[in-house]
C-alpha cells in the first residue's frame, strides 16, 4: 500500500495519487478474499456445530430407547419376582397391596445398578429358612393324629362290615368289606397328610420316623378298636 493517506490528497502530487488509485483495486481484492475466508470459516464452523448437534441428538435418542428397553426388562423382572413372592408367602403379601408396589428410590446412594437390586431381591425370595426340629409336644400331636385316625377308621370299618353282613347278596353290599378295608388303611394316610400341613405351618421338618409313628399309631389303634368292638 502507498504511504499517501486520504488526508494527504490535497497536498500530494499527481504521481502519488495515481499510485494510490492503482493499488485500491488490489486492496479491495485482498479484503474481499479475506471476507470470503472469514465467511467460509464461519459457515464451516456452523456446519460442524450442526453435525455435532445431530450426532448428539441421535445418541440421545438411542440412549433413551435403550433406557426404555432396560426399564421394561427391569419392570418385567420385578413383576416376576413379585409373583414368585406372592405365590410363596400367600395372603401375607396383601399387606403391601394386591398389586406390585410402586418402585422407590433406595436410601443408599451408591452406584449399584437395578440388576444388582433385583438379584438381591431374588436371593431373598428364594431363601428358604431351615426347618425347626420337632419337639416332644409336636410329636405327641402327630401321634394323637394317628390315634384318632385309627379310632375313626376302626369304627367306620366295623360299621361297614356290619352293614355288609355275612351273606352274599349279589348287590353293592358285597363290596362293603373291601370299602371298609380301604377306609381303615386310608385314615392313617389322611392323618399323615394333616400332620404334614401342621408341620409346614409350624415350619418344622416331618421326617420318616414321625410319618411311621403316625401310620403305626393309626393302624394299631384301628386294630384295637376293631378287636374291642368285635368282642
Amino acid at each position: 500500500m502507498s504511504d499517501v493517506q486520504p488526508a494527504d490528497f490535497a497536498t500530494a502530487d499527481y504521481r502519488s495519487v495515481l499510485r494510490r488509485l492503482t493499488t485500491l483495486d488490489s486492496d479491495a481484492q485482498d479484503l474481499r478474499a479475506e471476507a470470503r475466508r472469514w465467511h467460509d470459516g464461519r459457515v464451516a464452523a456452523a456446519d460442524q456445530a450442526v453435525r455435532e448437534a445431530d450426532e448428539g441428538l441421535a445418541a440421545a435418542r438411542q440412549a433413551a430407547a435403550q433406557a426404555q428397553r432396560d426399564l421394561e426388562q427391569v419392570d418385567a423382572r420385578a413383576l416376576g419376582l413379585w409373583a414368585e413372592y406372592v405365590h410363596k408367602v400367600g395372603p401375607v403379601a396383601e399387606r403391601y397391596g394386591r398389586t406390585m408396589p410402586a418402585a422407590s428410590i433406595p436410601r443408599q446412594r451408591d452406584e449399584r445398578a437395578a440388576e444388582d437390586y433385583l438379584e438381591e431381591v431374588a436371593a431373598k425370595v428364594k431363601y428358604i429358612p431351615p426347618k425347626r426340629p420337632l419337639n416332644v409336644g409336636v410329636k405327641g400331636l402327630f401321634a394323637l393324629f394317628g390315634l384318632v385316625s385309627g379310632v375313626v377308621g376302626g369304627l367306620v370299618f366295623h360299621a361297614l362290615r356290619e352293614a355288609a353282613g355275612n351273606e352274599r347278596t349279589g348287590t353293592w353290599r358285597d363290596a362293603l368289606p373291601v370299602v371298609a378295608l380301604v377306609v381303615l388303611l386310608a385314615c392313617p394316610v389322611l392323618a399323615v397328610v394333616a400332620a404334614k400341613k401342621v408341620a409346614d405351618r409350624r415350619q418344622v421338618g416331618l421326617d420318616a420316623a414321625t410319618v411311621a409313628t403316625v401310620l403305626i399309631a393309626g393302624l394299631v389303634s384301628g386294630g384295637l378298636v376293631i378287636a374291642a368292638v368285635g368282642l
